[in-house]
């Protein structure tokens, strides 16, 4: 009996085990094996809608069959069936996603997958109103889809049950439809980067009590018109972020924001604020705060010195005029953006918050100098942005100490003395930026080995010693500024891999010397090239043609990579080409290249001592706008297919030895604005076609042997504009047909000679024939010359008898 009992026990253990072992698995299961079906009826409600979507690129390839919980962007309650989440977010926008959030940087090749998927999307003008049988619907994000500037459908304002809602960067215009504020149960709102009607009104924000996001950054068409929100009300407790940055819009107050204790990430950047109010200080739990672009005036608000938790504060743009002496509290501070401004303090106030990690101070009036222990004090700087201020003394060496500096910009201040030769490869680097100071000595070596360097300006300082000296090692190198220094020798040659990937070489008004290299025609992905002002000799290099960064095919090349494998990539936040400037002299005026300058392209080789010819190659260049060989001892003539360079807008050959006739193939160079031919020995009549009507004659001063409109001598009636390309065709013609000419004589006598010979050789019989002729032939003409002569000498000695 006991036994029995001990067996029925055992029995009811392991059944008990087994039960809850298989609860188990099927709780671990549940999101994949355990879910109703969803409903036909908003299955349908589903098909209905995408009926009324264009799915060029096949984003809903996978919405068939009968589950739809199981398409893509759908998500069901497990246990009802019923839809509650309708995600439709684009590819593009997902991959962009966690960098936009902050979350993470993007590695380059994850960004160059990111615009493989640009193109897809789904487009409507009119949205089937069927999700409306979604009753259950909660989470709804269309972000990043095309609604070609539509309003937002009605019918959204009625899902009633919605917390999450994205209609971000979406191409929705019109009026923002106020019955959006029926939705209370909203956690997440999301209506950024749209082109909504500035008369919207927004006071329906003060219906939605439990947000706790809400972003409506970009959201309205930019114009004069102003909108004010004087009347917003926000009456979310629980909201802890909150941007309505770039808007224009004219607040005169911000009262409505005055119980917003729990905010975190504030951005009001780009709007008109008259001023700070004190309860500012309120916002004990801020840690982002953007009020860039604000038109703020005067000290920094002693509102913010209670805010102490801001990790985040970006007060550029502004004309702010001082400094508190309370900003050392805050200890948190890691992003610190205070960029033109009107701030005349001494720099050191400022670099003595240790958690800092990008710090702008540029474009001020910060003076004093760097504090020797810098790197010491910050070590966890990644950007370090000085520039356009009035800083002296020398770069302090600590700053080598820093691990993560990938940003230095200290430009246009008043630094001296000589750059330290101590950097350190860390695979972060992107930018040293030391131009226009009074920096003196070599460029460091060490520079040469910062493998993830991107842009490099050393410009407008007093270095010297030999170019190339220690750039070895450079293959991510976008941009290398060395214009307006001391430095000499020659350009050396490089290897394959140095620069890899430059696009802009600037050696511009140094002491070079030497031939130009014939490496510099590897350079496939160069656009601006400027070797001006130099002492370099020799001639153009014949492979000139070869830079396939100054073609029109350039844009459809790979763009080289600009970072590193795993690097991460920053530049998309802080730093890319609209930041970076170049001065170069385009239509013989200096210019400065900031915003456009990606997209320039030009060659300027002037004034130096080049010799020889402009090569032909050089023509293959047809995406170049500009081509400066002013200032040379260039011979010989234009080549006539300058036709195809049908880029250029400024050409300048002047001051060279340059002769022959102006082709009148340059009347096809349409967007020629600018023509530099003076002082050569141009000679014959000036084309009079499309814009060569609109030069003056100073474009063609110093040749007398040019003739025709605009100089003052008149070409004779045999002189026609372009005949001189004539002759030269002409001249190509006759030698042509004198080739032709030899080598018919040349046909006709291989001919002739291998008809004979060939039958003698292969025809013995005629071969005996013929021979025994030429010996019969020969006998009897020697025979008639020897009678001949015979009869001559007997002639001859008559006379001499009779003569005697």
């Amino acid at each position: 009996m006991e036994i029995g009992y001990q067996n029925v026990a055992a029995c009811a253990v392991f059944v008990l085990v087994m039960v809850m072992a298989e609860i188990a698995g099927i709780c671990a299961n549940s999101s994949t094996t355990l879910h109703s079906p969803c409903l036909e009826r908003e299955r349908q409600a589903l098909l209905k809608f995408k009926a009324s979507l264009n799915d060029s690129s096949n984003m809903l390839s996978s919405w068939h069959g009968d589950d739809c919980c199981r398409w893509k962007g759908i998500g069901c309650d497990n246990v009802t069936g019923h839809i509650v989440m309708l995600d439709l977010t684009t590819p593009y926008v997902k991959c962009w996603r966690p960098m936009w959030e902050g979350e993470y940087w993007l590695t380059s090749d994850d960004e160059d997958n990111c615009y493989l998927l640009y193109q897809q999307y789904l487009e409507a003008t009119d949205v089937n109103s069927s999700l409306l049988e979604l009753e259950y619907l909660t989470h709804l994000d269309l972000t990043g889809n095309r609604f070609h500037w539509s309003p937002i459908p009605m019918f959204i304002g009625s899902m009633q049950r919605l917390r999450y809602l994205s209609l971000s960067y979406a191409r929705f215009g019109g009026r923002i439809p106020s019955n959006l504020g029926n939705l209370t149960n909203l956690h997440f709102l999301d209506l950024s980067r749209n082109e909504f009607s500035r008369d919207s009104n927004i006071n329906w924000i003060s219906q939605l009590p439990l947000l706790e996001h809400l972003n409506m950054m970009e959201s309205f068409i930019y114009n004069e018109y102003q909108v004010n929100i004087i009347n917003l009300t926000i009456t979310a407790p629980n909201l802890h972020f909150l941007s309505l940055a770039h808007n224009g819009f004219s607040v005169s107050n911000l009262d409505a924001l005055q119980n917003m204790t729990s905010l975190v990430h504030l951005d009001l950047g780009g709007n008109n604020l008259t001023s700070i109010p004190s309860w500012f200080g309120n916002f004990k739990k801020l840690e982002y705060l953007d009020l860039s672009w604000c038109y703020l005036h005067g000290p920094i608000p002693n509102a913010f010195q209670n805010a102490t938790s801001i990790e985040f504060l970006d007060l550029s743009e502004n004309n702010f005029d001082s400094l508190p002496s309370w900003f050392h509290k805050f200890k948190k501070l890691k992003h610190l953006f205070l960029s033109s401004n009107n701030f005349q303090v001494e720099e050191s106030r400022l670099l003595v918050l240790s958690e800092m990690s990008d710090l702008n101070l540029s474009n001020n009036q910060i003076s004093g100098s760097l504090p020797e222990h810098i790197g010491h004090i910050m070590p966890n700087l990644n950007d370090l942005i000085l520039g356009n201020n009035l800083i002296n003394g020398s770069i302090p060496k600590s700053l080598c100490q820093v691990d993560y500096l990938s940003i230095l910009d200290l430009s246009k201040n008043r630094l001296s003395g000589k750059i330290p030769d101590c950097w350190k490869d860390k695979y972060v680097w992107e930018e040293i930026n030391l131009s226009s100071n009074k920096l003196s000595g070599a460029v460091p070596s060490s520079f040469g080995n910062l493998s993830t360097l991107a842009w490099l300006h050393l410009n407008n300082n007093s270095l010297h010693g030999e170019f190339l000296a220690s750039m070895r090692n450079l293959p991510h190198l976008l941009i290398m500024d060395l214009g307006e220094n001391q430095l000499s020798g020659t350009i050396s040659s490089w290897s394959a891999n140095t620069f890899s990937s430059l696009q802009i070489l600037r050696l511009r008004q140094n002491l070079l010397s030497g031939g130009i290299p014939s490496q510099i025609c590897e350079l496939s992905s160069l656009k601006i090239l400027d070797l001006s002002r130099n002492n370099l000799n020799g001639s153009i290099p014949w492979c000139i043609g070869n830079l396939r960064g100054m073609t029109l095919e350039a844009s459809t090349l790979s763009p080289p990579s600009t970072l590193a494998k795993g690097i991460s990539f920053r530049r998309a936040r802080v730093h890319d080409w609209e930041t970076e400037d170049v001065v170069e002299v385009m239509k013989g005026r200096e210019l400065d290249y900031i915003k456009i300058l990606k997209l320039v392209v030009m060659m300027d080789l002037s004034e130096n001592n080049l010799v020889g010819s402009i090569p032909k190659g050089i023509t293959l260049l047809n995406g170049l706008h500009s081509l400066n060989l002013s200032n040379n001892h260039l011979i010989g003539k234009i080549p006539n297919m300058i036709r195809d360079m049908r880029s250029l807008e400024s050409f300048d050959i002047s001051s060279n030895q340059l002769s022959g006739t102006i082709p009148s193939s340059m009347s096809a160079l349409t967007s020629l604005t600018h023509l530099n031919l003076s002082y050569n020995n141009f000679s014959g009549p000036i084309p009079t076609d499309n814009q060569f009507l609109t030069y003056d004659s100073s474009s063609y001063a110093g040749n007398p042997y040019l003739c025709g409109s605009p100089l003052p001598n008149k070409c004779g009636p045999h002189q026609v504009p372009g005949s001189s390309e004539f002759e030269d065709e002409d001249s190509k013609t006759d030698k042509l047909e004198k080739w032709l000419f030899y080598f018919v004589i040349a046909i006709g006598f291989a001919t002739g000679f291998w008809g004979v010979i060939g039958t003698l050789w292969f025809k013995k019989t005629w071969r005996h024939a013929y021979f025994r002729w030429v010996e019969d032939l020969a006998d009897s003409i020697y025979v008639t010359t020897a009678i001949r002569m015979a009869k001559l000498k007997k002639w001859m000695i008559k006379r001499n008898r009779v003569v005697v």
